[in-house]
């Protein structure tokens, strides 16, 4: 085991949460005396990275060094490939891109005083995996402090399951579990999953001596996942005897949401700190076993909060982050739509959200009065343009084609298409991106319109069900305190309104019985028969199955969207199309 000693920098007062950390002596596990420890003033830095901006991603570091060491903090951590951002995917095949991260962490390393920094980065090993070619990297950890790297560690445990396949990329660490000294404390590092694993890295780095460990996660959000965090970190705090220090990043990547929430626990698992969801900054906590306990905890969001605070985190940073300004929606007056325009004036401003409402023959009065008024309180602008001219033309030049054939599906999806056409000109025209509309439950049966209502740039809600889009919808309004999606919208039918007197629960079961079929078929994995045994209604959930089943070549066409369950239509449910297993 090795050690490396940095002096602790010369404090003055500041605004940080002081909280009461009682430290285990490194070896004897009893509490240390103030004769052994000084206070330890951590900086947790919550970025949000783009992915591949090593510019831009090494100002975000720097710029935060410079609040930690205003601050007077001995040690800030930074989140899991902070450099490059989290994941970089295949980005890291890229000799080029990790030879340019590595040049990167040098530099950020020289501008570091006795202020330590641990910083995630790419690290190259050295020669090819035998099998495929490919150049030996690491996910990894760069201690820096005064101007140089001091030590790399290396990612032990390797996620691959879910949203995660780094073992494609990466290789496991090995070996070193050095310990480094920073203002008397002793500590130790260690990546995301590092942590999960009961009697893994970071027990072995608690026996040889460290006092606090040092977590830097790239852990992305999905409900629940919070409470699912701190209870785990407070086991591993407890069974370790060692404080935890765990930093989360935060922001939007392309489907992913990473909610920050960062924590520090005492040794004997209590929640010292934890920095607000969703939201990028310094948290700066002094811990100091001499010092009256005040933990400052922010408090978790309800379900339908976090939920809202993930889709507007996501909207925003995958429009900005692609460098749009502006999107569009197709406004028709439904609860869909409303949500999505909701969430994009919160996430971009109100003048950067464009609706377009697009009657057909078939369009209620109501539909159209809805669409305005949510129009106006929302403050954003709002044009009509009907697609009944174009609609007569294709059905004027299908008619030859179609003769002796009855309507049926196909004018209803002509309808849908009309409108995705109309959306694409704006959206050519003024740069705007456009967003959909279309929520889990549609998604997961096909009730959609392939190269219609599926078009666009970003999918908000694709993946809530249903239920959760009327639940989030009152959540907006209740949050608002004021009626921004009109109350006529959250209780008429559910309607596509592609025919006459057309009703969702025509074609679907209501959703208050599909929902938690389609919960268990596709988030939890039951097979149908399971699900049957639960006492769900055979025919329905056969049916429904079904649906699921022949439609993943519609969703493999959908643009991505944020995810907020544990399993949502994207990376972490990977089934084929031509699949001829039926559960």
């Amino acid at each position: 085991m090795n050690h490396l000693w940095f002096t602790a920098q010369q404090r003055t007062q500041t605004a940080v949460i002081t909280v009461t950390a009682n430290l285990p002596n490194a070896h004897t596990g009893g509490a240390v005396s103030l004769a052994d420890v000084a206070t330890l003033r951590v900086g947790l830095a919550q970025m949000n990275p783009t992915v591949g901006d090593l510019a831009g991603n090494r100002a975000l570091i720097a710029d935060l060094y410079a609040q930690a060491v205003a601050a007077h903090c001995d040690v800030v951590a930074f989140s899991e490939l902070s450099v490059t951002g989290y994941p970089p995917e295949d980005l890291v095949l890229r000799p080029g891109f990790v030879r340019d991260n590595r040049i990167v962490v040098e530099d950020l390393a020289k501008m570091t005083g006795s202020c330590v920094a641990v910083i995630g980065f790419v690290d190259s090993g050295v020669g090819n995996q035998v099998a495929s070619g490919r150049p030996v990297i690491y996910n990894a950890a760069a201690v820096c402090a005064n101007g140089a790297i001091q030590h790399v560690y290396h990612k032990r445990l390797l996620p691959n399951y879910d949203v995660f396949d780094e073992e494609r990329t990466f290789e496991p660490g090995a070996g070193d579990h050095r310990i480094f000294d920073v203002a008397g404390v002793k500590c130790a590092v260690s990546i995301c999953e590092d942590i999960w694993r009961a009697d893994g890295p970071v027990s072995q780095q608690a026996r040889d001596g460290a006092q606090v460990n040092i977590n830097i996660n790239g852990s992305p959000f999905h409900s629940g996942k919070l409470l699912e965090r701190e209870e785990m970190l407070r086991t591993r705090a407890t069974e370790n005897k060692c404080a935890i220090v765990y930093v989360n990043q935060v922001g939007g990547q392309d489907e992913l949401i990473f909610d920050g929430s960062s924590m520090v626990f005492a040794p004997d698992g209590t929640l010292l700190s934890r920095s607000a969801q969703f939201e990028s900054g310094l948290t700066v906590v002094e811990v100091n076993i001499d010092a009256p306990q005040v933990a400052t905890v922010a408090p978790i969001s309800d379900r339908y909060a976090e939920m809202y605070g993930a889709l507007v985190l996501g909207t925003r940073d995958y429009v900005r982050k692609n460098k749009f300004t502006d999107v569009v929606i197709g406004l028709s007056g439904g609860i869909d739509s409303s949500i999505v325009a909701a969430v994009a004036v919160e996430a971009l401003g109100a003048d950067h959200v464009h609706g377009v409402a697009m009657p057909s023959r078939y369009s209620s009065d109501g539909s159209k009065t809805d669409a305005y008024a949510l129009a106006e309180a929302l403050g954003i602008d709002c044009r009509t343009i009907s697609i009944e001219p174009v609609f007569e033309a294709y059905l004027s030049m299908l008619a030859p084609s179609f003769e002796g054939k009855a309507a049926d599906l196909t004018e209803e999806n002509l309808q849908s298409r009309c409108r995705g056409q109309i959306l694409m000109a704006l959206s050519n025209k003024f740069g705007w991106m456009v967003l959909t509309t279309g929520n889990k439950s549609e998604l997961a049966v096909g009730y959609f319109t392939i190269y219609g209502d599926s078009v666009g740039g970003y999918a908000v809600i694709k993946d809530l069900l249903k239920t959760d889009v009327f639940g989030l919808s009152r959540y907006v309004n209740q949050r608002a305190g004021r009626e921004i999606i009109p109350e006529s919208v959250l209780t008429k039918p559910p309607s596509a309104e592609l025919r006459p007197d057309q009703r969702d629960d025509q074609s679907l079961p209501p959703y208050d019985v599909l929902d938690p079929i389609l919960a268990l078929y596709v988030e939890q994995d039951s097979t149908a028969a399971e699900i049957i045994e639960m006492g769900h209604p055979e025919d329905i959930v056969r049916r429904i199955a079904r649906l699921v089943d022949i439609n993943e070549y519609k969703r493999r066409q959908c643009p991505p969207g944020v995810r907020v369950s544990e399993k949502a239509f994207g990376k972490d449910r990977r089934l084929p199309i031509t699949n001829g297993y039926r559960g």
